[in-house]
C-alpha cells in the first residue's frame, strides 16, 4: 500500500516504460518467473531484471526466490492506490464538466429568452 506521495511518483515512472507495462500486463494473468516475463521481450535477461527492480522499487511487483527460480507477482494493493488516485481526479473533472454544462445550458436559456 502507498504510504508516501513519492511512492505514487515511482509507480507512474515505472509504468512510463512500455516494456514494464508489458510485464505488468503479463503479471495480471498471474505470477511468472523472470524467464517467462523475458520471453516475449527483445532484451537481455539482465535488462529484464533491471526493469523488474524498477517495478519492485515502485511497489507494483513483488518477487520471491525459491531455489533457482525468481517468481514475480503483481501487488494489487499498489494498483488499487493508483486507481484510487486516478478516480479521484476523474471525479473532480466530471463535476467541473457537469457545472460547465449546467452553466452553458443556463446561458442558452437566457439567450433564447432575450431573442
Amino acid at each position: 500500500m502507498l504510504h508516501q506521495p513519492d511512492q505514487l511518483d515511482l509507480m507512474f515512472q515505472a509504468l512510463a516504460d512500455p516494456n514494464r507495462r508489458q510485464m505488468v500486463q503479463r503479471l495480471c494473468e498471474g505470477p511468472a518467473s523472470v524467464s517467462e516475463l523475458a520471453a516475449p521481450l527483445a532484451m537481455t535477461l539482465s535488462a529484464v531484471v533491471q526493469h523488474l527492480a524498477v517495478l519492485e522499487g515502485s511497489g507494483l511487483v513483488r518477487t520471491q526466490k525459491i531455489g533457482r527460480v525468481r517468481t514475480c507477482q503483481l501487488d494489487t494493493q499498489a494498483l488499487r492506490a493508483a486507481e484510487r488516485w486516478i478516480s479521484e481526479r476523474r471525479a473532480l473533472w466530471e463535476r467541473r464538466f457537469d457545472r460547465l454544462g449546467a452553466f452553458l445550458a443556463e446561458q442558452d436559456l437566457k439567450e433564447g429568452d432575450g431573442a
